[in-house]
């Protein structure tokens, strides 16, 4: 604190200075000081409107940094994400496939349900007159034996 008493010193023996300054002299010292006030308060505006650009232009930077890991962080998942969905619709995709050769591997074996070129017209009905005769039923003459089977099968 030595420089407390020093300070006080200074002051006293400025203040008895300017009076005893003549006028002319007070004016001058007041401009002067005046002058270098406005200096001093400008310099720290300066220096503080400097520090405050700095702060905000790191803050920015700090900012933009986040954001674009934030970003990369958001594609990375919704890459990840796309791929499950492609796995699933691939896997869902076989399932059904699977599906489909099953139900059609059954309809095609057992046809069950007819269609309408299934449907017998009027056409391919037999009528009184394509009915078979007596004349037209097989006799026993015929029936093929044992023997005339072997020769049409070679």
């Amino acid at each position: 604190m030595a420089s407390g008493p020093i300070k006080r010193t200074a002051g006293k023996l400025a203040s008895k200075a300017m009076e005893k300054a003549p006028d002319e002299w007070k004016e001058q010292l007041i401009d002067e000081a005046h002058e270098k006030s406005v200096e001093m308060i400008e310099e720290k505006a300066e220096s503080q409107a400097n520090d405050a650009a700095e702060n905000l232009k790191e803050a920015k930077d700090e900012t933009s940094e986040n954001v674009h890991k934030k970003a990369e962080e958001a594609k990375e998942k919704t890459q990840n994400a796309l791929l499950t969905l492609r796995d699933k619709l691939k896997k869902a995709k076989e399932t059904g496939e699977e599906l489909q050769e099953k139900v059609g591997s059954s309809n095609n074996s057992s046809k069950k349900v007819k269609g309408v070129h299934d449907i017998k017209g009027i056409s391919n009905i037999k009528s009184a007159t394509n009915i078979k005769g007596p004349a037209e039923v097989k006799k026993s003459s015929d029936i093929k034996s044992a023997a005339d089977i072997n020769k049409y099968s070679d």
